[in-house]
């Protein structure tokens, strides 16, 4: 039972385990397996034909995984949830019932300061969920000022991003930006007083710079469309996003998996014979309860979008 301490409180759980429609002896994948909090609740309702797969890129999670599913008829996979076909096929799985992707990043990942996601603290400024490639310090001092403007324009919406890049640009020439304190102090330097005093200006590049190190907006392009290919019929995928980037592409994703014909609106009758390949299961992203938020401050942001294949 080797580390165990990968804490992560599950968000929007019993949610999730409802819009999965759990059968005992259906195949699961947690694409996002972190401390295995969703995964332990999936496996827990499976019988013994049923099988549960999870996937994380970040070593930690894999060990806290593993020991906690070890009663269970699962398996924890390295890798990252874009490569989900791949990695269900290596396990001869060519079809599954249920997909979850819970896009947050873990409360571990977040407390530990030394991993360089949080600004609150001083740590090395790294970010990286796998462990592994370029970090975020590799991008803020190497990258130039219009390249880090737009990572934090598009990535974290900041509208202070010029300003901030130009802060950075005018540090590093000083000596390279290597703590997530003196990120912090350049972003509070950059950032109007009257837009510090609401909430801390440090999260929307924080964020930003997570997104790009972990190449996150792709990942989830490829994700969620290999995660819809995975399913059998009936089969749901289930997606949590914290912030309204993210939201916007599942969104939209899910609306392309939904539409059916797309003839031009004078055309008589339909030509192109495209049908809906999923509904909607909530119409609406299903968001945490008043009891939830008390009890865990960091499912403010969470939505849930639930899709079925037909």
């Amino acid at each position: 039972m080797e580390n165990i301490s990968f804490s992560h409180i599950s968000v929007l759980l019993a949610e999730c385990i409802e819009g999965l429609d759990i059968k005992p002896d259906g195949i699961y994948i947690d694409g996002t397996c972190g401390g295995a909090g969703h995964s332990c609740e999936i496996a827990k309702r499976l019988t013994d034909g049923g099988r549960l797969i999870g996937i994380d890129r970040d070593p930690d999670a894999i060990k806290a995984a593993t020991a906690r599913l070890a009663p269970y008829n699962a398996k924890v996979l390295h890798g990252n949830y874009s490569e989900i076909e791949a990695l269900a096929h290596s396990e001869g799985v060519e079809k599954v019932d249920g997909v979850l992707l819970d896009l947050g990043v873990s409360s571990h990942q977040l407390d530990t300061l030394e991993r360089g996601f949080s600004y609150h603290g001083d740590a090395p400024l790294d970010m990286r969920m796998s462990q592994e490639g370029a970090t975020a310090a590799d991008l803020i001092n190497t990258l130039p000022a219009e390249e880090l403007s737009r990572i934090m324009f598009e990535y974290g919406e900041e509208k202070f991003s010029r300003k901030i890049a130009a802060e950075i640009i005018k540090r590093r020439e000083i000596k390279p930006i290597e703590t997530t304190s003196e990120l912090a102090d350049i972003i509070t330097t950059a950032v109007p007083a009257k837009f510090r005093r609401d909430k801390n200006p440090c999260k929307k590049t924080f964020q930003a710079f997570r997104i790009a190190v972990n190449c996150e907006f792709d990942h989830l392009n490829k994700g969620l469309d290999d995660a819809f290919e995975l399913l059998k019929t009936g089969g749901r995928l289930c997606v949590i996003t914290f912030h309204s980037l993210e939201d916007r592409i599942v969104k939209q994703r899910f609306a392309s998996f939904c539409k059916g014909c797309v003839c031009p609106p004078d055309f008589p009758q339909c030509v192109c014979g495209k049908t809906p390949r999923g509904k909607l299961v909530n119409r609406k992203p299903i968001e945490a309860s008043p009891e939830e938020l008390e009890a865990n401050i960091r499912s403010r942001s969470a939505k849930l979008r639930i899709i079925e294949k037909l």
